[in-house]
């Protein structure tokens, strides 16, 4: 899929056109088609002019660029802009946390070229008394370049799936299979991926590798074998396929989805009943007769176990829970029954209240809640207080026509450095739902996130915390945070914590989902939809869930409507009473 790709280029002419000083009004459209295009979950390339024009934020003018991209993979306009800003400077802009504005006082005072340079001056603590910057400024563009260098190692894994299927969906076009399998990190559902594997089976794996290097996501070919294959797809990713016998698909499966502590865990208790387990079968040590591995299921029955999913593969109690017979009925994408965080073209979302119930109901949605950002978020146009009472009529008008779904009036409040919430109580108290988070202060103490983090969730209104620890995957590390003990004041008071299935975030993450679930802290899972194409978002937060060992009933938004009422008010009557 080329959307990404595409939205990093439009990002990129944004930050070249700060540098340079142009319209903010210019910078903010380019600005907003990169997100739109990054959270379209369709192939940018099989679209046309008309359905690009349908993309909020996209013009002719942008549409133009899209396809020129498509047709040659330059953006002629981006190659002008480069050559009017001066050399190595571009390249400071790929630090995560270092603004166009940065980036330009650097390059001027200090003429730093390139990011090795940054890197050195950072160390030595040069850069300090240029204006703005502190001790912490070189703290975190020295974090920032760490976190480049992690990236070229591991991918989000919202932008490794869709590569990963594509690959799968042209093989089982284009190939001879019989089996065709996802396997790794990836299918454990973990957060950050290196590499792609996949296992296949086929009397002619032949074309299978044929197959495999002719696929149009071909960047380099690393290896080329009659039963293994490596590539790197034009992302930068490698991918690996492996055809495996028929009689060795399950046992192969298990090994290579791992994780490597999970497997030896596995090794080792076969070990102790006399077999051999690898990743042909499970086989009597005795007299190496093959005991089974066609199944997956084989190598867990046989070792005298429940299946265990693969997103719990990790050697975390899993297999000791799998001897007891006690695994946890793991929450499943059909269980969620609405979505509780969502924005609407009210604020920084792309659609109107119509569009969004149609989207939610095509999925089978009962009730979506409408959380546009609160007034102090300007950058995302919050609502002040006039508008938003004007939006909970609008809201309450459908509710009254609509039959079989309902909206949720709420708003996704920010909570202010100081920890104030941007509205008062009055306003908080006519919600059906207050969302609160931290969009602002990212650099603050840990005591002091920590601070404002429970002075919402003590406030009666408040009735969950999105994205707790602000993480963006590969962009932006999670602020500071004692949640051991956000985690017991959302116990104390009655808040729900969110996972928040935006696939750069995963924020809560599986460890403190976990912690979450096994302290009775209540879960939402959201997408912040800003484009209903990102309520396709909800698998990635699902299984964030699966790896937290989270079952239905640690979940809110898989209860009914009127359940959920019931629970969302809950807090408010235990603190007034």
């Amino acid at each position: 899929m080329k959307n990404k790709e595409i939205a990093d280029i439009f990002n990129e002419i944004a930050d070249l056109l700060e540098i340079k000083g142009e319209n903010p009004f210019r910078i903010r459209a380019y600005r907003r088609a990169s997100q739109n295009l990054e959270g379209l979950t369709k192939d940018v390339v099989s679209l046309s002019r008309d359905e690009l024009l349908e993309i909020p934020g996209i013009g002719h003018d942008l549409a133009e660029k899209i396809e020129e991209y498509i047709k040659t993979e330059k953006v002629k306009s981006l190659e002008d802009i480069k050559k009017e800003i001066p050399e190595g400077l571009a390249a400071l802009l790929s630090i995560p946390s270092l603004g166009p504005k940065t980036a330009k006082l650097l390059h001027e005072k200090l003429k730093v070229k390139n990011i090795a340079e940054l890197e050195k001056l950072a160390r030595e603590h040069k850069l300090i008394g240029l204006p703005g910057i502190k001790e912490k400024t070189e703290e975190n563009i020295l974090k920032g370049i760490g976190m480049l260098k992690r990236g070229k190692d591991r991918q989000p894994l919202g932008r490794v799936i869709p590569i990963a299927s594509d690959i799968v969906n042209q093989l089982k076009k284009n190939a001879p299979l019989e089996k065709i399998e996802i396997a790794g990190s990836l299918r454990r559902m973990k957060d950050t991926v290196r590499d792609i594997d996949i296992l296949a089976t086929s009397k002619n794996p032949h074309d299978v590798m044929k197959a495999f290097m002719h696929l149009p996501h071909v960047k380099e070919v690393l290896m080329h074998g009659t039963t293994k294959s490596s590539i790197v797809t034009k992302e930068g990713i490698q991918a690996d396929l492996r055809v495996i016998e028929d009689e060795s698909f399950g046992a192969a499966l298990a090994y290579f989805t791992g994780s490597k502590e999970h497997n030896i865990r596995l090794r080792e208790m076969a070990v102790k009943k006399g077999l051999k387990l690898n990743e042909y079968g499970i086989f009597r040590e005795k007299d190496n007769k093959k005991l089974g591995g066609k199944d997956e299921n084989d190598v867990y029955k046989i070792l005298g176990m429940q299946f265990i999913p693969p997103e719990m593969r990790e050697d975390r109690g899993e297999i000791e829970a799998a001897q007891k017979d006690s695994l946890p009925r793991l929450i499943e994408l059909g269980d969620i029954r609405g979505d509780l965080h969502v924005h609407t073209s009210q604020s920084d979302g792309s659609h109107t209240l119509e569009e969004l119930i149609e989207a939610a109901r095509q999925r089978g949605y009962e009730y979506i809640a409408i959380t546009d950002h609160s007034k102090g978020l300007g950058v995302a146009r919050g609502l002040n207080e006039e508008r938003l009472m004007e939006e909970k009529k609008e809201v309450d008008a459908l509710n009254k026509k609509l039959k079989g779904f309902r909206l949720l009036m709420g708003v996704e409040v920010d909570i202010r450095s100081d920890g104030k919430m941007d509205f008062d109580n009055e306003i908080l108290s006519r919600m059906d739902i207050v969302v609160a988070s931290i969009h602002s202060g990212f650099r603050q103490s840990k005591e002091q996130i920590t601070k404002r983090l429970v002075s919402a969730m003590k406030n009666p209104y408040v009735s969950v915390i999105a994205h707790p620890t602000g993480r963006l995957i590969g962009e932006r590390d999670p602020y500071e945070v004692d949640m051991e003990y956000i985690l017991k004041v959302a116990q104390e008071t009655g808040t729900a914590i969110e996972i928040n299935a935006y696939p750069l975030r995963l924020d809560l993450n599986y460890i403190y989902a976990q912690k979450a679930k096994d302290l009775g802290v209540k879960l939402v899972i959201s997408t912040d939809t800003h484009l209903v194409s990102q309520f396709a978002y909800m698998h990635y937060g699902v299984s964030i869930a699966r790896r937290g060992w989270l079952e239905k009933r640690d979940v809110l938004n898989t209860l009914k409507y009127e359940q959920l009422m019931k629970a969302l008010w809950r807090k408010r009557k235990r603190n007034f009473t």
